[in-house]
């Protein structure tokens, strides 16, 4: 992991991990929340995830350095980000992961303050969605939604 700094955000940090069979990571973040996510589809659309569908090699999962991410077989030329990991995971339950924030922002080229006005929340309060601090509400994510539709009607 090289030149990696390591992440100051617990709810980035993994403290755990386990496979779950088949294709399913168990992952403890230092915030102490527990989630598990699916990497099926991930393996399935990136060539280079390919031995994880091997059982064996999936089941030598283990936390990087400073637990910013999930690698195998003891090191990292096969790695995951634990962010990106925590957004699968929220997904996959249901919720609204903090990319979503991020992706929106860059699709519609907004700035925090200008994306905050857009969906009628504070600046803070989206930063720290943004950021992944804390959960993004439904309303927030049904907020961007209804946005878009407003643009693409104007």
């Amino acid at each position: 992991m090289g030149g990696a700094e390591p992440m100051n955000n617990r709810h980035f940090t993994l403290t755990a991990v386990n496979a779950a069979a088949p294709s399913s990571l168990r992952l403890t973040y230092a915030d102490g929340e527990q989630l598990t996510v699916d990497l099926a589809n991930l393996i399935a659309r990136h060539a280079t995830l390919a031995p994880l569908a091997d059982p064996v090699i999936l089941a030598t999962a283990a936390v990087g350095d400073w637990g910013g991410s999930v690698v195998w077989n003891g090191d990292d030329s096969l790695e995951l980000a634990a962010d990106n990991l925590r957004a699968r995971a929220v997904e996959q339950a249901g919720g609204y992961s903090h990319e979503l924030i991020w992706n929106w922002m860059a699709r519609h080229k907004l700035t925090l303050e200008a994306a905050a006005e857009a969906l009628g929340v504070s600046r803070r309060m989206l930063a720290y969605y943004r950021s992944g601090a804390k959960p993004v509400p439904r309303t927030v994510a049904l907020a961007m939604l209804g946005w878009e539709v407003e643009q693409q009607a104007a």
